[in-house]
């Protein structure tokens, strides 16, 4: 009640405040400021917008005047609360000590994105670690701290049950995996993963890796090798290595190819909106090869397999370029060079494009009569 009371008359607590500052000692700043925090504390669930924007002011006047204990101390007390005053939280968080900052960078469910995308973007490792503890983690935020984050942040974000990651944060992650065994481990146990990289994180895996993920997965245990040999040109699919996701994508373009809808058009559409299995789907069917295949051959790392489905599909170089373009918007690789792959598209035949075509044919034919046996 009496706390109720005392917001209730805010200039007789600001004039206190004012007079701390002006002529309190430390101590009694960091009194006022104790006493101000069990006030919010003490009726927190019961304040108005209003109310928790007075405090919000007498906070931040107060932690500008006060060491870095006292502060550290507000943030531990404020962290849990989910209607702490925002200003101050993001004046915690952004704070350099991490003392101060890690409590509120961990639980204050006040932080929204924007807050944490600054944080991490320009403050230290410890600070990002203190991020990759929150309970829920969007995209967004995880594509900064994979993108900034020391081996250990980056490992603890993956481990994380609350984290998102987009798939340029999934394709970040690939990247950084290599030659990682335990990162390697826990970002192919991620749910979500877009397929093209789980198979190319698979086939840059060690056999310690591939070993964990069968174990991991008893029951799918066809799925690692088969999606090692997939990703090493020599593999077909495993029905249990497609997400649902893709299953969608691929009934979709086989719809679209059944009813005579299916052009050239709709593939260079599918790439510019970065729809890798619709795209992979789409030029299988105009290439008349499995979508293994031309699976296979979108995911290495040089373009000429993008270009021989292509030539043998008949398109143009336009959509050539809108594959290409969106093989490196989703890999994270340098970009590819446009103008030395245009003269080689051009230069390319169909009758030399079938050939190679047909030699890959053969070893998805080997794979599978190597698999069977």
């Amino acid at each position: 009640m009496n706390s109720k009371v005392a917001i209730a008359s805010p200039d007789n607590l600001l004039d206190e405040l004012q007079t701390t500052l002006t002529h309190g000692t430390v101590a009694r700043r960091v009194e006022t400021l104790r006493r101000v925090t069990d006030l919010f504390i003490n009726g927190a669930v019961d304040y108005s917008d209003e109310q928790i924007e007075l405090f919000d002011d007498v906070f931040q006047c107060l932690i500008h005047q006060i060491e870095s204990s006292a502060k550290a101390l507000l943030s531990n007390r404020l962290a849990p609360i989910p209607t702490a005053p925002p200003l101050t939280v993001r004046a915690l968080a952004l704070d350099d000590l991490i003392e101060v900052a890690a409590p509120v960078l961990s639980l204050s469910e006040r932080l929204d994105d924007d807050a944490l995308i600054e944080t991490a973007r320009t403050k230290s490792q410890a600070h990002l670690m203190a991020i990759s503890t929150r309970k829920v983690l969007s995209g967004a935020v995880t594509d900064v701290l994979v993108l900034r984050g020391d081996d250990e942040v980056v490992q603890n974000t993956v481990n994380n049950p609350g984290a998102e990651f987009s798939e340029r944060g999934f394709t970040r992650l690939v990247n950084r995996a290599e030659g990682d065994d335990d990162l390697a481990t826990c970002v192919g146990l991620r749910p979500n993963m877009p397929r093209h990289l789980y198979l190319k994180l698979l086939a840059k895996a060690s056999e310690t890796v591939r070993a964990r993920l069968e174990a991991a997965h008893p029951r799918q245990a066809d799925e690692v090798p088969v999606a090692v040999r997939e990703a090493a040109k020599l593999a077909r699919s495993a029905p249990s290595a497609i997400s649902e996701k893709t299953a969608v994508a691929h009934a979709l373009v086989k719809s679209l190819y059944e009813d005579g809808r299916l052009s050239e058009h709709q593939v260079e559409t599918f790439a510019k909106a970065g729809k890798f299995d619709e795209a992979n789907a789409a030029i299988a069917a105009l290439a008349n090869v499995t979508v293994t295949i031309a699976e296979n051959m979108m995911i290495e790392t040089r373009a000429e397999g993008v270009m021989i489905l292509a030539k043998v599909a008949g398109m143009s170089w336009s959509t050539v370029r809108a594959i290409i373009n969106m093989r490196d918007d989703l890999s994270g690789m340098d970009p590819t060079d446009l103008q030395a792959c245009k003269a080689t598209y051009e230069r390319l035949r169909p009758s030399t494009a079938q050939q190679v075509l047909r030699f890959h044919r053969m070893q998805q034919t080997t794979s599978e009569n190597l698999g069977s046996d």
